[in-house]
């Protein structure tokens, strides 16, 4: 009797484990949204992450830019939950087919703590996700031969570099977002379908004579995106007392992609080193849920030992001929 309960634990333990690791690993796809011109679009933030710590962070740990609402948690199916996503709100919204040259986004003045946390991150490599109707964003990163590009998901936090002649390396932040959202058009109807969101990251030392709520007015921050890039006065320094304006820009991109295969892209993303931090402790994760689900059934059957007998007479419950 107690080898067969046994066996009847260990089977059922097996299926539910077999039925939760196939519910985490899968992609976490929704049904597909519609879009038609002027539809706003609301890009949402994630953890900030690193090859080189595996220790994620929150998106607002860092001094970015906050929406003027309360912060809200975002997550929007359970693919999300279960891969410890942080889905935030944030205060980039564009809207559908409409391209938005350079906006501004808020601008934030460097205290010691928030200097040193910016230092941090950009020291380990680590990199911003966001997310637009559940994709999420990926940098374009050219060769250094200029051959060949790659996708890499998220954007980096900063880099570290000289600049005009500067002996000494700084660090820079990436303070200027150059979205690009890629759509496909349904022959059917006029709405479209978001299959691809990418971003460049620039590093640019905003000037301005008059601070204005209203009406922006930076010197290297116009209607021609290109003209700002050209333009700059430098890349921004992360130093504390220093002032930083985030801004962003928005274009739209037609794509032959079709919605059902958008995450090809991402799939075949390599990363340069392997998390094995994140997989011994979600091995070490797995093994402890195990351990404590297989107790409490061991001990519920153990105090019903009867619950696998077949009843008195039961015969009578048998179809017979």
């Amino acid at each position: 009797m107690k080898k067969e309960t046994k066996g009847n634990i260990f089977f059922y333990t097996t299926l539910f484990l077999s039925f939760f690791s196939s519910l985490v690993f899968c992609l976490p796809e929704v049904a597909p949204r519609d879009f038609h011109k002027g539809d706003p679009l609301y890009v949402k933030v994630n953890k900030l992450t690193s090859t080189k710590t595996q220790l994620p962070y929150d998106y607002y740990y860092l001094n970015y830019c906050k929406p003027s609402s309360n912060i809200l948690n975002n997550a929007e199916n359970l693919g999300e939950v279960l891969r410890g996503d942080r889905i935030e709100n944030s205060v980039y919204t564009f809207k559908m087919l409409e391209d938005q040259p350079c906006k501004v986004a808020c601008r934030v003045k460097l205290d010691a703590e928030s200097t040193k946390k910016l230092k941090e991150k950009i020291h380990d490599e680590f990199r911003a996700n966001l997310v637009l109707d559940n994709l999420p964003v990926a940098e374009l990163i050219q060769s250094i031969d200029g051959t060949h590009s790659t996708n890499v998901q998220g954007f980096r936090v900063g880099l570290i570099g000289s600049y005009a002649g500067m002996e000494e390396y700084k660090y820079f932040i990436y303070n200027h977002l150059s979205f690009r959202v890629m759509y496909h058009g349904e022959q059917e109807s006029d709405s479209s379908r978001i299959v691809g969101f990418e971003v460049t990251p620039y590093s640019i030392m905003h000037e301005y004579k008059e601070w204005d709520e209203n009406n922006n007015q930076l010197t290297a921050c116009n209607n021609d995106t290109e003209n700002l890039i050209q333009s700059s006065h430098g890349p921004q320094e992360v130093e504390e007392g220093k002032e930083i304006v985030f801004t962003y820009d928005v274009s739209f991109k037609e794509s032959e992609i079709k919605w059902a295969s958008r995450w090809d892209t991402y799939l075949v993303m390599n990363e340069d080193q392997i998390h094995w931090f994140s997989i011994i402790n979600s091995l070490m994760i797995v093994l402890f849920l195990f351990g404590m689900a297989v107790m409490i059934i061991m001990r519920t059957l153990y105090k019903n030992g009867g619950v696998f007998m077949p009843p008195v007479n039961s015969g009578l419950l048998c179809v017979t001929k």
